[in-house]
C-alpha cells in the first residue's frame, strides 16, 4: 500500500470512529414546557377544550423503550360555563423518533376530569410532538392537534 493509500485509509477509519451514531442508534431526549391551543370544536368526554399546558421529560432508547413523565392540563369549559381543567399525568414506557425530528411516545396515565370525581388510573395515552405541535390520544380518543403558542418542545 502506498503512503497516500495508507493515509487515506487511516483518515477514513478515524473519521468513521469519530462520526456520531445515527439518531436511531442513540438515546433521544424529549423535553418541553409549553402552552398550546386546540382548533375550534375540540372536546374530550363532552368537555369543550380551548387549549392545554404541558410539561414533559423523557429518554427514548434505540430499542423503543422509554422512561419519563408526561403531564398536561386540558383547558376546558364545564356544562355550566365555568373552567373545567382535565389533568393528565402519565408514565412513559415506549417511544420513537422520526426522521422529521418529531417524537411519538406512549404509556399509561391517570386522568382527573376536574369535576370532583376520582381520577381514572391506567388510561393508555400516545403523544406525538414536534417543535410546534402536539397530538394526544387518550384511551383511543384522538384529540385534534394542538399548536404550540408559547414555551417550547425539544427532541434531541
Amino acid at each position: 500500500m502506498t503512503r497516500l493509500g495508507f493515509l487515506l485509509a487511516a483518515t477514513l477509519g478515524l473519521a468513521s470512529l469519530m462520526a456520531p451514531a445515527p439518531v436511531a442508534a442513540q438515546d433521544a431526549g424529549v423535553t418541553g414546557a409549553a402552552e398550546a391551543t386546540f382548533p375550534d370544536g375540540a372536546t374530550f368526554n363532552g368537555i369543550p377544550l380551548k387549549g392545554l399546558t404541558l410539561g414533559q421529560g423523557m429518554f427514548i432508547g434505540p430499542d423503543g423503550s422509554a422512561t419519563g413523565q408526561f403531564q398536561a392540563v386540558l383547558l376546558g369549559t364545564s356544562p355550566l360555563g365555568t373552567a373545567q381543567n382535565i389533568t393528565v399525568e402519565g408514565e412513559v414506557s415506549s417511544g420513537s423518533v422520526a426522521a422529521d425530528g418529531s417524537a411519538t411516545f406512549s404509556g399509561t396515565a391517570s386522568v382527573d376530569m376536574g369535576d370532583g370525581t376520582p381520577a381514572l388510573p391506567g388510561v393508555p395515552f400516545t403523544v406525538t410532538v414536534s417543535a410546534g405541535s402536539l397530538g394526544l390520544i387518550l384511551n383511543a380518543v384522538a384529540l385534534p392537534t394542538a399548536t404550540v403558542s408559547s414555551g417550547s418542545i425539544t427532541v434531541k
